[in-house]
């Protein structure tokens, strides 16, 4: 659905590949992740983090993959929910852009939106 359960924000010098072991640590002490057998990434998350992820977890890291078949735009599975999620926090000024000087604070925003619109789906009409 494109909810997310788990957040975390890090400094801009640090890439999302090495970022990732931080936010897979908080799902799995989660309990509403108890039951997570498989993971879509990008390409960008390729190399060591799949077999990582594999020992240290026993989750499946699947990367979705663009083939270089195909010049132009091409419609990548799953891929969408995550772009359609970012594309929700443009709808939210202080996430349009960032302008938070702490991570926390960043953080605190993106659970912010994602209760609004958990509860808006909850009660539509209110």
């Amino acid at each position: 659905m494109g909810l997310l359960m788990r957040v975390v924000v890090h400094a801009a010098h640090i890439q999302d590949r090495d970022g990732a072991p931080m936010v897979l640590a908080l799902a799995e002490r989660d309990k509403l992740t108890a039951r997570l057998e498989r993971i879509w990434a990008d390409g960008g998350y390729a190399g060591k983090l799949v077999d990582w992820v594999q020992q240290q977890y026993g989750w499946c890291l699947d990367i979705v993959r663009r083939t270089d078949d195909e010049p132009g735009f091409e419609l990548l599975p799953h891929r969408w929910m995550v772009e359609r999620t970012f594309g929700w926090f443009g709808r939210y000024r202080r996430l349009s852009k960032d302008y938070e000087y702490y991570t926390g604070v960043s953080e605190a925003f993106i659970y912010a939106a994602m209760i609004h619109l958990l509860l808006r789906r909850l009660a539509p009409s209110v």
